[in-house]
Formats: structure tokens, C-alpha cells, sequence
């Protein structure tokens, strides 16, 4: 310490090592070394898989894709048991409100809730049981023609899903150009490495058969279009006549009348099936119109009054920040003539191109490589319904929260040196945390971190790490603040400079390390949760290098600043001689 204090050249260079290691560290996060996201991965309990199948999938074909999944399910040995929901939606829980997974129902969806062991009596979280089997699972569902996903349990933040692309387009556009947009952005995500589950809203292609009744026939022989409508409808869906009460029911038991499948399994057996009229002649239903196939509808989505098309997407192994910044730096302006190897998705075009390694990607040279184009007039949003806008919003008030400490503490200080300068040396120990914090926590991929099942499995830097950030910046002010006051109390005792600075380093240097490393225990346990592991990595790592630079930064500050000034800082009082 002595050599830093007894030379301004050397305390300078001293200082400014410390500003390029400060710097350092927090391009680590710019250059992605440190992956950023809002919440991690809980530790849960249980996995919800949903399969959506294409309109038109009989309940029996969605039912034989289900029990191929049960049957994997039965080998996995973190799984105790499962639930299947064929058809009709699970109970609603918060991915269900907030997802809107409870309004589900119909042939073509399921769900298979899987419990697992209790994780204290398993090694592995559930997030990398997720990683570990989603290949296998997702084999098993393509070959049955299911797009599936594997939904976790909060803490994720509130939305329909952690990528969600909205494609907006003029009023005079048709829908189909907006679920053509849609397919451009979904090809271009599916290509985008670390992105999976993708999905959009367009519902798949399928025809219908509609009766068109001749009611002029239909008024000549007495029968009315509502009754054909009704004697259709009770063939086909069938229609409660009764009920009736047995000894093994606690519920009366329903009476349906409905035609055998065998005998409404085509237009013809329909046409076949007689309507009464009014006179009591039975009439054939082939006899009273004809039977058209026609496209089904396509179902128009709106948001604030505008149709959009979507297009969800979750993450597997990469922060949702870093894919849809990716995604969006290789988009090139409408109008772009496309490149040779790319291809016509939709109505825009998508490279042909192998996606850049991400190990080489940094926010400084975002993108995939990727290159990919919708027309004039279609817009594209991400921070629509997705995680990202809320990533964003969530990071800058905390940002501001960090500044508004800031200000809190210079104010208190203030008050309490009746000085402008001196708040700023004590607070001086606030960066350093930096150069803990953003470090430690690549320390900890390189050490804790791993691939499952050929996804990464980072730690990430989260909102509760930075929350611990925050915190930090009241707590390390108190060992400056310890420094400064015991070197007042050495120069008010006749000791020179360089006396009062060597000598508050050696006797406070104990309750600083006392204090240091009680706080940093008491914020091991909370590293064990895996929500709030984040906010205890940050006041182990932030103390402790704050702590260790705390000890050289704020002395040769200190002599830097006060060194030529009469007192060295120190106000002396009126009666002092």
C-alpha cells in the first residue's frame, strides 16, 4: 500500500488499472459471457406438456399420439405419474390463465401433466429434465403430427409465451397476407439456434361439408330449414331425450339419441337420413338440397383493433434477449432483392445460409447470418405479448432504482460530511462491486454450467441479481465509510497523512472482514433457491471484491484528493488548537 501513496504517478495508474478492470467486467455482459434474462428457471415439481394438432385430427388419432408419449413417460425415472387431458383442457392454473391453455378444447389439442419426484429427492431440476427429454418428446409428437411444448411452472413472467412475434398490416391487406407474413417469421425463427416450440395462430387448411337446402322443395312438402338443421345436428352430435336413475349412478344418467358411426360417416349416409313434415311424409335430406365442400374459416385475431397474425416461440438454452435481437439484426429493409440461396417463405424470403455458431455472436455484432425479408407494408413486433418488452421495462426501472439509491446515498452523505467531494470517494466502493458481480457469475458458468441433452444450461444473470446489486450499494458504503472516519480521527490526533491512512487499514481491517464475511454466509442459503440464488451470488461476489478493493481504492482516493489541502479534509473545530 505504502508504494501507492507516496507516488501520484503510480497511485494514478493504480486507479485507472481499476477502471479498465471495472470496464472490462461489465462488457461481459455485452459480449454475452454473461447471459442476461429477466427471472431463471424454478425448481418444480411437476411439467405440462401441450400438443396442438392440426384441425380436422380425429380424438382418436390425438389419443394414440398421447399414449405413445405415456408409454416414454412410464421410463423415465424422475417421473412418478401423469395426467392426460385429451380434448378438452387440464385444470386451470397460472400458465392456463395467463397462456390461455384453459380455453383449449376440442379433437385436436391434449395436454399430459407429469409429476415428478420431489426434488429434494432428485439431482437433476426439472428445467434440465425438460432439456433432457424435449428431443425425444418432440420425435414422438411429430410422428403423430403435433406440434408440441414444454411448458414450465412460473416464476417466467406473465405472457403467452417468451418469444411472441405480432405481424400487423394495412387495412386493405387480406388476413391470408398476414398469415403468410407469419410463416416468413416462423421459418426464421426455426432456424435460429436455441429457439424451440415454434408455433403461430394460422390454423391449419381444412374443408368442410356444407347442406345447402332447396326451400322450395323443402315448403312444398311442409318442412321447414330449421327442423333439416335439427335432425342433422341430432345425428351427428346426438341429443339428451331423458334420463334415467340406477342403483350404480350418483348422477342421473343421461339418455342421448345419436345414429351409429357407421351410418354418419359420409355425406351420402346423411342424405340418406329423413326429415318429417307437417302432413307426416318422411322426406330424404338428399332430396331437399345439395351438399357443398367449402374451406373452413380462418379464425381473425385482433389486437387494439388491429388484425394480427402470431407466431410463439420459446427458448432453450439462450436468454429470449439475445434471439430476438439476433432475429431482428438480420432482417433486411422491404424491397431487398434476394440473395441467391434464399428462399420464398410466404410472402417474403428467408437465406438458405447455416446460422453463425452463438459462441461468436456478442451485442456488438448481433445476428445469425440469417438474412430474411417481408414486403412493404407488413410490421413485425416483439415486444408485443412476449417476454421481451417486459425484460426491458423490468431492467430499466430497476436501473432507475439503482440511480435513485445512488442519489439517496450522496444526499445522506452529504448531511453528514458537509462535504461535495468526500460522499464521492466513500461511494467510490459501489462500482467495485461490478468488477465481483459480473465476473463471479461467468466463474460460475464456466464452473456450474453445462449442456443437457444437447441444450446449454447457463446461470443466468437475472432481475433478482440485479436486485442484489441495488442492495449492495448501501451496504459497501459502510466499509468506506469506516475508513474515512477512523483517517478524520488519526489527522485530528496529530498523525500525518500517510500515518492515517496505513494506520485505518490495519485496525479497521478486522471489523470490515468480520462484517464482510458475515453477510456473505448469511447469503449462502439463499443461494440454494434457485429463484433467488441470483440476488445471493451478487452480495457474495459484489462483497467480496468490493471488500478486497475497498481496502486500496478509497486510501489512495482519498490521498489523491486531499493531499495538498490544508487539514487533508478534516474540518477542525473552533476550540481545537
Amino acid at each position: 500500500m505504502a508504494p501507492l501513496i507516496t507516488s501520484r504517478a503510480r497511485a494514478w495508474i493504480f486507479l485507472a488499472c481499476i477502471g479498465a478492470l471495472l470496464l472490462a467486467s461489465m462488457v461481459l455482459g455485452a459480449t454475452r459471457d454473461v447471459p442476461l434474462k429477466m427471472l431463471p428457471f424454478d425448481n418444480k415439481n411437476e411439467l405440462l406438456l401441450v400438443l396442438d394438432f392440426d384441425e380436422g385430427t380425429t380424438l382418436e388419432r390425438s389419443d394414440a399420439t398421447v399414449r405413445r408419449m405415456e408409454s416414454f413417460l412410464g421410463g423415465v425415472p424422475e417421473v412418478v405419474g401423469f395426467t392426460s387431458y385429451v380434448g378438452v383442457a387440464s385444470p386451470m392454473d397460472f400458465n392456463g390463465l395467463v397462456r390461455h391453455y384453459y380455453l383449449r378444447s376440442g379433437a385436436n389439442v391434449a395436454e399430459i401433466r407429469v409429476d415428478l419426484v420431489p426434488k429434494m429427492e432428485r439431482s437433476t431440476k426439472s428445467h434440465a429434465l425438460g432439456l433432457r427429454l424435449r428431443d425425444e418428446l418432440t420425435s414422438i409428437a411429430g410422428q403423430g403430427g403435433a406440434n408440441l411444448k414444454i411448458v414450465e411452472l412460473p416464476p417466467g413472467p406473465p405472457v403467452i409465451s417468451t418469444i411472441t412475434a405480432e405481424v400487423f398490416g394495412p387495412l386493405d391487406q387480406s388476413y391470408e397476407d398476414l398469415l403468410a407474413g407469419a410463416a416468413t417469421v416462423r421459418e426464421r425463427l426455426e432456424r435460429e439456434p436455441g429457439v424451440v416450440d415454434v408455433d403461430d395462430s394460422a390454423e391449419a387448411e381444412w374443408t368442410k361439408w356444407v347442406f345447402v337446402p332447396d326451400k322450395t322443395k323443402a315448403a312444398l312438402n311442409g318442412i321447414e330449414t330449421k327442423e333439416i338443421a335439427r335432425t342433422l345436428q341430432m345425428a351427428l352430435q346426438g341429443q339428451i331425450v331423458g334420463a334415467m336413475e340406477t342403483g350404480r349412478e350418483r348422477s342421473p344418467l343421461e339418455i342421448m339419441v345419436r345414429l351409429p358411426r357407421a351410418t354418419r360417416s359420409s355425406v351420402e349416409d346423411l342424405s340418406r337420413i329423413h326429415v318429417q313434415g307437417t302432413e307426416g311424409v318422411l322426406v330424404a335430406v338428399g332430396e331437399l338440397g345439395a351438399w357443398e365442400q367449402r374451406r373452413a374459416d380462418q379464425t381473425i385475431f385482433h389486437k387494439d383493433l388491429r388484425r394480427v397474425a402470431y407466431v410463439f416461440a420459446e427458448t432453450a438454452g439462450r436468454p429470449p434477449a439475445d434471439a430476438v435481437l439476433d432475429v431482428e439484426a438480420d432482417r433486411l429493409p422491404p424491397g431487398t432483392s434476394p440473395v441467391p440461396e434464399a428462399r420464398q417463405v410466404g410472402v417474403g424470403w428467408v437465406s438458405a445460409d447455416e446460422p453463425r455458431p452463438v459462441e461468436g455472436r456478442t451485442f456488438f455484432a448481433s445476428g445469425g447470418g440469417i438474412g430474411w425479408m417481408l414486403p412493404e407494408g407488413l410490421e413485425v413486433v416483439f415486444h408485443g405479448e412476449g417476454e421481451w418488452k417486459i425484460t426491458l421495462d423490468v431492467f430499466r426501472d430497476l436501473g432507475l432504482a439503482f440511480a435513485a439509491a445512488l442519489v439517496a446515498i450522496y444526499i445522506l452523505l452529504l448531511n453528514q460530511t458537509g462535504s461535495f467531494s468526500l460522499p464521492v470517494v466513500v461511494m467510490l466502493a459501489i462500482p467495485l462491486t461490478i468488477v465481483g458481480i459480473m465476473p463471479g457469475f461467468w466463474l460460475l458458468n464456466a464452473v456450474a454450467g453445462g449442456t443437457v441433452g444437447g441444450y446449454a444450461d447457463p446461470i443466468f444473470f437475472t432481475a433478482t441479481g440485479m436486485i442484489g446489486m441495488i442492495a449492495l450499494s448501501g451496504i459497501v458504503t459502510r466499509d468506506s465509510i469506516i475508513l474515512v472516519d477512523f483517517i478524520h480521527l488519526s489527522l485530528r490526533r496529530g498523525r500525518s497523512l500517510f500515518e492515517a491512512i496505513m494506520e485505518s487499514r490495519v485496525v479497521r481491517l478486522r471489523p470490515i472482514l468480520l462484517t464482510t464475511g458475515t453477510a456473505m454466509l448469511s447469503a449462502v442459503p439463499i443461494a440454494l433457491d434457485p429463484i433467488f440464488s441470483g440476488l445471493a451470488w451478487a452480495l457474495i461476489f459484489g462483497l467480496f471484491a468490493s471488500t478486497v478493493f475497498t481496502l486500496f481504492v478509497i486510501p489512495v482516493a482519498y490521498y489523491l484528493l486531499y493531499e495538498n489541502k490544508p487539514g487533508h479534509g478534516v474540518l477542525r473545530c473552533p476550540d481545537e488548537s
